[in-house]
């Protein structure tokens, strides 16, 4: 159904006049940055399930991951462990 180039002027200036003076955000300014933020916020903690699965890579003890990310080494190996796989079982040196 072909249009003429009038009618698809025509369709365009009446949606632009819909968004310009009668269009309401689904969500308010508000919740739109909470949900940035919250999306903001899993990024940021992917980025760090992914620094510390790297830093277990290469041998970084859980005391000073949980430094790094403001908390005890045993409630960082808590959190992250699932992210670095199976953990090799700590032995005494007898």
């Amino acid at each position: 159904m072909p249009r003429s180039y009038e009618e698809i002027v025509n369709q365009a200036e009446e949606l632009s006049r819909i968004f310009e003076e009668d269009f309401e955000p689904a969500v308010s300014k508000e919740e739109a940055a909470l949900r940035a933020a919250a999306l903001r916020r899993a990024l940021a903690e992917s980025e760090l399930g992914e620094a510390v699965a790297a830093a277990r890579k290469a041998g970084v003890p859980w005391d000073r991951i949980g430094e790094a990310v403001g908390t005890s080494g045993e409630a960082a190996r808590q959190k992250y462990r699932a992210l670095v796989g199976k953990e090799k079982p700590v032995t005494s040196g007898h």
